[in-house]
């Protein structure tokens, strides 16, 4: 029985570029795949004969041979498409047109892309709020130079895998039922290394520590994360590699707390500070800055120091740095200065016009109504 024009079999006229070629060759064979229609056999013999017209057609000098003598000029030459003998396969086929799809390329077309690795990063307050680049260290793989990355001895190669032919996967029919797995013989990769090479033992890489230069932005904080694309997990069997994931913690700083794009401190006075008024410097990220306490300032009091907080990392307006006073009371005192106390108390009490505590007294006479309102 002669054979039909491959050219009519994919559908393309003679002058069809290879993309349109690939383009025909993949609606047949998604259409015609054996997985996709069991126990049918035109579609199989449909799916072979489009497999073989793409193998011809897609190695310009076969297809210039069989523009010129026909059938004649590549007899032998074709694969046969689906596990036919010859020069190709189908699992080289499979894995060319379809390796944009399903990962194809590498070892049986089976390439697996790397795992996406994950780096905490810790840095100081100061780092996160301005930014920085660091240079970390991470443990990774990189293509071995012995087999380059074939994972076969030097001198000899990996070979088709006699159970799956290639594919990477089986088909097992049980009654009514079809189940593809993995190949047991080759486990899924289509190619069997007879010969391992010494260097990997046959995984094609080996392990390699490599630096990366992070460039932090300002603003981060703990959670955040930047993805440093490709350098995660070198991918098997030529698959691409994962991402890395850079993940920030800020270190806890001894002086400020942060909340968003706002900063607090606790900032400790004197009881003569706060009676009496006075000025002081406190800390900011910026460098120092005067801050006025008015007289007769009370213990929690929030002072706003705009803009000295945190520029957020997404943009928008930089946060405040906001001081709560904390008035402390003298420790260490000698007789004189606790009779100059107690002297200051006297003339307090013995001024009977003013209120000089008022919080005190509020208090008082709340606890006294409280007790009040419990009898009966």
């Amino acid at each position: 029985m002669a054979k039909r024009d491959y050219y009519d079999i994919l559908g393309v006229s003679r002058d069809a570029d290879e993309k349109d070629v690939k383009r025909a060759y993949r609606k047949l064979a998604m259409k015609y795949h054996p997985d996709r229609n069991p126990e049918d056999t035109d579609a199989e013999n449909k799916f072979k004969e489009a497999s073989e017209a793409y193998e011809i057609l897609a190695d310009q000098s076969k297809r210039a041979a069989y523009d010129q003598f026909g059938h004649a000029g590549v007899d032998g030459q074709a694969g046969g498409g689906f596990g036919g003998g010859g020069g190709g396969n189908f699992s080289d086929i499979f894995g060319d047109v379809f390796g944009d799809i399903f990962g194809g390329g590498g070892r049986g077309g089976r390439n697996t892309r790397g795992s996406d690795l994950r780096y905490t990063l810790e840095l100081d307050l100061e780092e996160a709020v301005k930014g920085r680049t660091v240079e970390i260290t991470i443990p990774g793989h990189r293509e071995c130079d012995t087999c380059d990355g074939s994972g076969a001895e030097k001198g000899s190669r990996p070979e088709t895998c006699g159970t799956c032919k290639g594919m990477g996967q089986v088909r097992m029919q049980q009654g009514f039922f079809a189940v593809q797995q993995a190949c047991p013989t080759c486990r899924g990769s289509g190619q069997i290394i007879k010969n391992p090479c010494r260097s990997c033992q046959g995984q094609g890489r080996i392990r390699e520590e490599k630096t990366l230069s992070v460039k932090v932005p300002p603003g981060v904080d703990t959670g955040d994360r930047i993805r440093l694309s490709g350098e995660g997990e070198m991918g098997m069997d030529g698959g691409p590699s994962g991402d890395l994931y850079v993940q920030m913690s800020v270190r806890e700083h001894s002086i400020f707390t942060r909340d968003g794009r706002n900063l607090y401190c606790e900032v400790p006075i004197s009881i003569v500070d706060a009676t009496l008024g006075g000025e002081l410097e406190v800390p900011t990220l910026d460098g120092r800055v005067k801050l006025r306490i008015p007289a007769e300032t009370q213990t929690g009091k929030l002072f706003r120091l705009r803009n000295k907080g945190v520029s957020p990392v997404r943009g928008g307006p930089s946060g405040d740095l906001l001081c709560r006073v904390i008035i402390e009371t003298p420790v260490s005192l000698n007789k004189r200065q606790k009779e100059l106390l107690q002297e200051f108390q006297t003339t307090l009490d013995n001024n009977k016009g003013t209120n000089h505590a008022p919080k005190k007294t509020s208090w008082f006479e709340g606890v006294k109504s409280f007790f009040d309102e419990m009898k009966f």
